[in-house]
């Protein structure tokens, strides 16, 4: 059984999206870790995100346009960061947030809309 195109862009690029946040914002938790440290470990994270990226993108691409690629993931992106920015980092997410993202969706309608 072959999972569906936008099933298998999406958790691709849901799980890149999730290495790569951590890649580049989890070591803020992190202050007193030596820069070149974090920098090798960041690097070791993106390793494994572009080995999900590169293919989300090569299975997603003739299904979705690359304007309607590059929409998903950075919807899922600011939807990764949102959760990881509470979760993790212990930020609050603020009303002006939410508008905001909510905003980013209102464009992602109107990419994705066929006029």
């Amino acid at each position: 059984m072959q999972i569906p195109v936008p099933y298998a862009t999406v958790g691709l690029l849901l799980c890149s999206n999730i290495f790569m946040t951590f890649a580049w914002y989890g070591h803020l938790r992190y202050k007193g870790t030596a820069l070149p440290l974090v920098i090798l470990s960041s690097w070791g994270l993106a390793f494994f995100e572009y080995m999900l990226q590169v293919p989300a993108n090569r299975i997603g691409y003739g299904y979705f346009s690359a304007a309607e690629l590059k929409t998903v993931q950075e919807v899922i992106s600011l939807t990764v960061f949102m959760a990881f920015s509470a979760v993790w980092l212990h930020e609050p997410l603020r009303w002006n947030h939410a508008v905001g993202f909510a905003l980013i969706v209102l464009a992602a309608w109107i990419i994705f809309k066929k006029w």
